[in-house]
């Protein structure tokens, strides 16, 4: 059987929701984050050298990166290929959307959130307000005007395709599940309708609320 190794609030629920859309028995080996540095812990690493997760075992494979995973189970599992578009041009929508999610958008959702908690516990209290400052200047003068730019852009492409690989639900929408719900935890998506409006739909899918269930509460880290 598939397991997964699945961490707290990560990027792997998105692969506990791609194995419920393609409807393969699973198991989930559960870790916890770090309270004081919200990092996985150090037994990730038996699994795989980088300790992140996710991590997915199945035949003798080790798999990491939640793009090559979704990939993976798209290929091997989704027989009817209802999850990857048939038609050429939106099947290049599908490969873009399934690089940018990790490629432009979610290092500067990394970003954001490392700044973001400059002048925070553990730093030490003498340095805080200085560390606090630098953080909040980078934040206004570069990372939320590149988010701005990006949302922007997301919200044009879906204001005319339903879905990001076009009028098809794909792995390409799992796949940007992650960084879109990062943006409506850190900088909200009240101006950005279409937006919304695809994120309310697919986390509407059963196969997303199953995953909920199966994987435990999800929260992404403000």
């Amino acid at each position: 059987m598939i397991k997964v190794h699945h961490l707290d609030n990560s990027r792997s629920q998105r692969i506990l929701w791609m194995l419920e859309e393609v409807s393969v028995p699973y198991e989930i080996e559960r870790y916890q984050r770090d309270k004081s540095t919200m990092l996985a812990p150090a037994s990730l690493k038996k699994v795989h050298p980088l300790g992140k997760s996710p991590v997915l075992e199945d035949n003798g494979l080790i798999l990491a990166e939640s793009g090559a995973i979704i990939e993976y189970l798209q290929e091997v599992y989704d027989a009817e290929g209802l999850l990857k578009p048939a038609a050429f041009a939106e099947r290049q929508q599908y490969r873009y959307w399934m690089h940018y999610a990790e490629g432009s958008l979610m290092p500067l959702l990394v970003m954001k959130l490392i700044f973001g908690r400059l002048g925070k516990p553990p730093m030490p209290w003498l340095i805080r307000p200085m560390a606090g400052a630098i953080g909040q200047g980078v934040q206004k003068n570069y990372i939320d005007k590149q988010l701005v730019t990006h949302m922007d852009y997301l919200e044009q492409h879906l204001a005319t395709h339903p879905y990001f690989a076009g009028y098809q639900f794909s792995a390409a929408d799992i796949q940007m599940s992650f960084p879109v719900e990062a943006i409506s935890a850190r900088a909200g998506l009240g101006k950005y309708p279409h937006l919304n409006a695809w994120l309310s739909n697919v986390t509407a899918r059963p196969a997303y609320q199953k995953a909920l269930e199966t994987g435990g509460p999800f929260t992404i880290m403000r």
